[in-house]
């Protein structure tokens, strides 16, 4: 791949209660470092409004060139990944993301605790489901290069809705398997590929 047509900079947008701290956001980070040091990561730890979250990754992605980046986006971090891409124009991999939240959030609104860390708590309001839905761009086509990661085995959501929402994704369908996609060490290489950083 010619140097010019290479990712320079990569965002990972993490899940629901979810942190940097996470094992894929781990990985990915740890692989960026070792073999690709000139490329920028960025995983931030982002706020429980959908919008202020959205407002944390524009700022910080403003310089960011469009044809040169890409992100990666875990459950509800796919959700959000999907709306990045298509404001940047931007390659999306999208890893069990959630296609729905606005729908399957609602049951969440009160105190929440972190998975990485649960004295941290925060409370998820009801008015972030309005935030969800400004966010939902499902109505548009993929503004850029999208790969779909869904395991047939999700236990938090279902892959068939994935499938349905990214019909035009280049789509890794896996049988078995977990929400957290555990076995995501496998499917490392190919991401980064995807992501142009080769």
């Amino acid at each position: 791949m010619p140097a010019s047509m290479r990712t320079t900079h990569l965002l990972y947008l993490h899940g629901f209660r979810s942190s940097p701290q996470s094992t894929k956001a781990r990985m990915v980070a740890r692989a960026v470092a070792d073999r690709h040091p000139q490329v920028t990561f960025w995983c931030p730890q982002l706020p429980p409004s959908p919008r202020r979250a959205m407002e944390l990754v524009a700022d910080g992605t403003a310089t960011w060139p469009g044809e040169r980046m890409a992100v990666i986006g875990s459950s509800l971090g796919g959700y959000y990944a999907s709306w990045v891409a298509r404001r940047k124009r931007c390659t999306s991999v999208l890893l069990n993301p959630a296609t729905d939240p606005a729908r399957d959030l609602t049951r969440y609104i009160g105190e929440q605790t972190a998975w990485h860390d649960p004295e941290t708590h925060f409370y998820f309001r009801e008015e972030y489901i309005d935030e969800l839905q400004a966010l939902d761009v499902r109505a548009n086509g993929p503004a850029g290069p999208e790969l779909l990661v869904a395991a047939r085995g999700d236990e938090v959501l279902d892959w068939r809705e994935m499938l349905a929402r990214y019909p035009q994704a280049e789509q890794i369908v896996l049988d078995g398997g977990d929400h957290a996609l555990s076995n995501f060490a496998a499917l490392l290489d190919r991401v980064l590929t995807f992501c142009r950083l080769a």
